[in-house]
């Protein structure tokens, strides 16, 4: 026990918290406070957001618990011990084959299983394609506002980028000039909110087709539609010149790290040569629990319930907006989990998210979601030093992620900020 003290009467001295002098004793060391950051200082000066209405993330407070667990249970019942080895880099068959029946029922996807990719998450998925897109050649169209990571990861790979106006009937698809390759949002553009035009849809396709080029078609938040008729895949008109992105990170949690790729016969080899580099397959325990949620209808039965709370929401969003804010349009809310809302005269979108973190809220302006935000011109050249505004100033807002019972709340603070003074 002696010994005990002693070490941690060394480790205290060490650590500089005592100080022993041989022959005076062993004391507290002088102005150790001095060494503690003063928490409630830094707080103020950066304060922590209560309230987060940022787009990205569903209610993870939603994520069906039991369900997952029920189905957690079935589905390590059933697998073959050799399940838990090293597998196929393009993932579980049993859930390849889930999501096969699962995307051509509700998105209208043409796949088969072994067409069919998982990956940890959008972010790798994206950066597979890019690696294979480099070795292809030719540049990569985006959207002009579109998912801040996609300009850096790309830029990482050394794939061009040509940026795509996006207008009322979505990109503007005669802006990507000789790209190899376009990137599209179709089904609900992020964050503009806009559907892909009927007749925009049937130009993509046919420049796909014309020039043997392909297509990226991220459908991130395809099973939520409030207003409108559920708009089908790109993917489903040209099968062999579309790569079809889906995730699990909006209809159950970011946190699981599930995306997957329905790919062109062409590119399935080199895609996943590339991706046993990266990374063999993501946990198989998700995968099979999520192929059992899917196959026994619980995963269905999980998005009607958080559709229809998430229309809710963005109804007492838009009410609450009406009443109070009145001169903030709201748009893009006809699907989706977030809303555009566009300013009041003379308010910038700095202003308004700086206001709204004084009030321990953390919002997104419109132009963090820019291709020149992330060093990217209009058709790929440099930035102008100021560049014209392609869109008023707007809140990219996401009504899905607080939990529901600081979403009052939540919404109070955002009329705050928008209401005249």
């Amino acid at each position: 026990a002696r010994n005990t003290v002693a070490e941690v009467y060394g480790q205290l001295v060490a650590e500089g918290w005592l100080t022993a002098v041989q022959g005076s004793g062993t004391r507290v060391a002088e102005r150790v406070a001095e060494r503690v950051p003063n928490r409630a200082a830094a707080a103020d000066s950066n304060p922590v957001a209560r309230y987060d209405l940022r787009p990205g993330s569903p209610d993870v407070s939603s994520f069906p618990r039991a369900a997952w667990l029920r189905a957690a249970r079935r589905a390590l019942n059933r697998a073959p011990f050799d399940a838990l080895e090293y597998g196929d880099p393009r993932g579980r068959p049993e859930l390849r084959a889930a999501l096969a029946e699962y995307l051509a029922r509700a998105r209208g996807v043409r796949a088969t299983p072994e067409r069919i990719v998982i990956c940890s998450g959008f972010t790798l998925a994206f950066w597979l394609l890019c690696q294979v897109l480099r070795a292809r050649g030719g540049a990569l169209a985006i959207e002009e506002y579109g998912l801040p990571t996609v300009p850096p990861t790309a830029a990482a790979c050394e794939v061009p980028l040509r940026a795509m106006p996006v207008d009322e009937d979505g990109a503007v698809l005669a802006a990507a000039g000789d790209a190899a390759a376009m990137m599209l949002t179709p089904a609900h553009q992020f964050p503009i909110g806009v559907p892909l035009a009927p007749r925009r849809r049937a130009e993509a396709v046919s420049w796909a087709l014309a020039g043997d080029r392909l297509i990226i078609e991220d459908d991130y938040d395809g099973e939520f539609r409030y207003d409108r008729h559920p708009v089908g895949s790109l993917q489903a008109h040209a099968p062999d010149h579309v790569v079809y992105a889906g995730t699990a990170s909006k209809t159950l949690a970011p946190g699981l790290r599930l995306a997957w790729l329905v790919v062109p016969p062409a590119l399935l080899a080199p895609l996943v040569a590339t991706k046993t580099l990266a990374e063999r397959h993501p946990g198989v325990i998700d995968q099979l629990t999520l192929a059992e949620l899917i196959r026994s209808g619980a995963y269905d039965r999980h998005i009607r319930r958080v559709r229809l709370a998430y229309r809710r929401r963005r109804d007492r969003l838009v009410a609450a907006l009406g009443h109070r804010a009145p001169d903030a349009r709201v748009s893009g809310i006809a699907a989706g989990l977030h809303a555009l809302v566009d300013l009041p005269g003379g308010l910038s979108e700095a202003e308004a998210v700086s206001r709204a973190r004084e009030r321990g809220l953390a919002l997104s302006g419109l132009a963090s979601f820019g291709a020149g935000s992330a060093g990217l011109g209009p058709s790929g050249a440099p930035p102008a030093r100021h560049p014209p505004a392609r869109h008023p100033p707007a809140l990219v807002v996401g009504y899905a992620k607080p939990p529901e019972h600081a979403f009052t709340a939540a919404v109070a603070r955002l009329t705050a900020v928008l209401a005249r003074p």
